[in-house]
């Protein structure tokens, strides 16, 4: 929040040099005058559009006893281009240390201040207002008992209003070093002031920072309260997010994060996700730019669950729990406002799906006979973990007949062939998401997570012939997912091969198990991964530990 200076407050007097090194004082006992101060950085658009009409204040009402005074926030160099271009003849000094700034503890820039002769400020705001305008030079006009200078005429063609841009004194290295100066702790982001003339969730949209869905202002208030969730350094950098490849920092998650609605106790749990998608294995830059229908998807496993209620049962895929909607959303957020991947431009696919927004399960391990997801993948029990898949969406499989572990294995089996397309086999990984109903009659049954990958690839082998393109249909296996010794020189699978069987997956570790979903229906989905086999292309799911 803006600590400028408001009417009936004391302006901080400040002692500073002009472009030809000299030494100017706003100081009462100087001289005791009126004085407008205007705060610009010369790449600012709306610092050059208020520029000459602070000039025009200063042509109108210097005569009468007016000080103007411009502090800039670049060197002398950037100073005199921003003076030249608007031509400029009042002061103006460098604040190239940002001391004063700091001390006037504005936002944006522009920032305007007004004082009377005895340094009490009379108004203030930032960014540009033809009303808060108008009333400053009224304000200003009557401490040099003159009257109002017409001012229709040189804002007539100008907006009602425009934002300015963030103070320099925001920059990440400047922040740093004046609040070790102050001992304060702040953040490093620019701050972006929101005229309260704009509704926040409009402007955001505007500014392209949401998925189409309103997103939760980022104040710095909300930003600092979710950093204190980590013990990581607001500046550390998490990953490098493709596709644009920018450094993702603590804060800068952290700021997403507000912005998809996650409580602060999620964090840990975003910045696990951030940190496995952005590795060469997932390959996110891939899973953006590809046509096919998948986006990431997280999964949680371990005590992190509970402690900020994940839902891994009823309604697992679906609405109506915070932390499942929002972590999801953080991570997509962050993919789009920070690395880039905004859909019609790195993001290509030509469908999507809903994930695509944003998706984060748990695993109900409470309810599975066999081993959580997370404890086949290398990781001990306790610990907690985020497993990103780039996924399509689950496609139901019902089976409420099947009275043994066999025969809903084989049911799997067949629901997982469908993946894709029925013919297109040699795929990479899948998801398969065992409802506690079905889990229960593999308990039953002593059938292990192995016995189901076995079953269901012995289920899905298909004799090569039919999986080849023919003229019935012209889709099927691509030649590269054919076992290189299936072929002959040429590189076409030998008539000799041709009734050898191919599985629907790669290899039985390609099938991921977890088990989630309410404890009513025998209900189990498939999601499918990206992309098929054989195609040079390819992302795997990768787990990290959640750390505090």
């Amino acid at each position: 929040m803006s600590k400028l200076p408001i009417s009936n407050e004391p302006a901080y007097p400040f002692t500073l040099t002009d472009t030809t090194g000299t030494v100017q004082r706003f100081e009462e006992e100087i001289e005791p005058s009126p004085t407008l101060l205007f705060f610009f950085k010369q790449d600012c658009a709306t610092c050059g559009l208020t520029a000459p009409l602070v000039q025009y204040i200063y042509d109108e009402l210097s005569g009468t006893g007016l000080r103007v005074i411009g502090i800039s926030q670049d060197t002398a160099e950037d100073t005199a281009t921003f003076i030249a271009a608007n031509d400029l003849t009042f002061t103006i000094v460098l604040d190239t240390e940002l001391n004063c700034s700091a001390e006037y503890g504005f936002d944006a820039v522009p920032a305007l201040v007004l004082t009377d002769p005895k340094q009490m400020v009379l108004a203030s705001f930032e960014g540009f207002s033809k009303n808060d305008l108008t009333s400053l030079v009224t304000l200003a006009a009557a401490q040099c008992t003159q009257p109002t200078p017409p001012l229709e005429s040189v804002i007539a063609t100008l907006p009602e209003e425009r934002p300015g841009c963030g103070s320099r004194v925001h920059e990440p290295n400047i922040a740093r070093r004046l609040a070790v100066k102050k001992g304060l702790s702040q953040l490093g982001a620019r701050r972006v002031r929101i005229p309260e003339a704009l509704d926040p969730f409009e402007f955001l949209d505007d500014q392209g920072l949401t998925d189409g869905l309103p997103v939760v202002p980022p104040t710095e208030s909300r930003v600092l309260r979710m950093l204190e969730h980590t013990s990581r350094s607001a500046t550390d950098v998490v990953a490098v997010v493709p596709p644009n490849l920018v450094p993702a920092t603590v804060e800068k998650v952290a700021i997403n994060a507000v912005m998809a609605g996650c409580k602060p106790s999620y964090l840990p749990v975003v910045l696990a996700a951030v940190e496995a998608s952005c590795t060469d294995a997932f390959n996110l830059h891939g899973v953006l730019a590809t046509t096919y229908f998948v986006g990431p998807l997280i999964i949680v496993n371990g005590p992190i669950r509970h402690e900020i209620g994940l839902n891994s049962g009823q309604n697992v895929f679906g609405q109506g729990t915070r932390a499942n909607s929002t972590i999801g959303r953080a991570l997509q957020l962050i993919v789009r406002n920070i690395g880039g991947g905004r859909p019609g431009e790195v993001d290509m696919s030509t469908l999507g799906q809903p994930g695509k927004i944003g998706v984060c399960i748990a695993e109900n391990e409470e309810l599975s006979c066999w081993d959580p997801l997370h404890v086949e993948r290398g990781f001990a029990q306790n610990q907690s973990t985020v497993t990103v898949f780039a996924a399509e969406a689950p496609r139901a499989i019902r089976d409420q007949l099947s009275r043994n572990a066999h025969s809903l294995a084989i049911s799997m089996g067949l629901s997982l062939e469908s993946i894709a397309h029925v013919k297109l086999h040699g795929m990479d990984q899948a998801l398969l998401v065992v409802s506690p109903e079905h889990v229960r009659t593999f308990e039953r049954d002593n059938y292990s997570k192995s016995d189901l990958r076995l079953q269901i690839q012995d289920t899905t082998a298909r004799p090569i012939r039919d999986l080849l393109p023919n003229e019935e249909c012209h889709k099927g296996t691509p030649l590269k997912a054919v076992p290189k010794d299936w072929k002959d020189e040429a590189g076409q699978v030998r008539e000799d091969a041709l009734d050898r069987t191919l599985p629907k997956f790669s290899s039985p570790e390609d099938i991921l198990i977890m088990v989630a979903g309410g404890t009513a229906g025998k209900f189990s989905a498939a999601v499918g991964g990206w992309a098929s086999g054989g195609l040079g292309v390819s992302s795997k799911a990768v787990t990290r530990v959640i750390q505090s």
